[in-house]
């Protein structure tokens, strides 16, 4: 195990999690978008994309089949099923941003994170806060993806999520994103980069 810690230093991983419509994707994209320290570690999964996706680039979209075999041969750092689909981060998104010297982003949800957690435990781990369980129903109504069937079953499972938040680093409510943004910033900038 100690080539893979060499090969994904700890120290240059940003696990970003929470509840589905806390507005992980937001932020991430947000925070990449002020600092060219910071690359995504795009995901692959085997959801369908949703409209305004583009492969590569908010995800690599790929069959199951092709997923499993991914598995099989050792190509993830972490994977797991979400919501009826499989997700992982790719040993070769996040080498090809740690090779650069930038700090690799990964949105992953709470059991792809733990597995992170686990393996890396240097790495930074931030659990993305909703303001309320209301406002969290209204971002997920507000996004017009799911129908309402789907968004009780994502409060539901959100609920669960919240509870792991103890399990990270650090917490962070995104209330107001600028100020969201900000304080996860603060928090890279002191963690990933202090040493440089």
């Amino acid at each position: 195990m100690e080539e893979s810690k060499n090969v994904f230093p700890g120290r240059k991983l940003v696990v970003i999690s929470g509840p589905s419509g806390c507005g992980k994707d937001t932020v991430a994209k947000t925070l990449i978008s002020k600092d060219p320290r910071l690359a995504l570690s795009v995901s692959a999964t085997t959801r369908r994309p949703r409209q305004g996706e583009t492969d590569g680039v908010d995800y690599h979209f790929i069959s199951a089949a092709a997923f499993r075999d991914g598995v099989e041969h050792g190509d993830f750092v972490e994977y797991a099923e979400y919501s009826g689909n499989c997700y992982g981060t790719l040993k070769s998104e996040i080498r090809s941003i740690t090779s650069r010297g930038l700090a690799a982003i990964l949105v992953i949800e709470t059991r792809g994170a733990a597995n992170i957690i686990a393996e890396y435990p240097e790495c930074l781990s931030v659990f993305l806060m909703p303001p309320s369980v209301e406002i969290l129903r209204h971002r997920l109504i507000g996004r017009g993806t799911d129908n309402m069937d789907e968004i009780e079953r994502r409060m539901a499972l959100a609920a669960e999520e919240m509870k792991l938040s103890g399990r990270y680093r650090y917490t962070v409510v995104n209330d107001d994103l600028t100020q969201c943004v900000n304080e996860i910033s603060s928090l890279i900038d002191g963690y990933c980069f202090e040493l440089n």
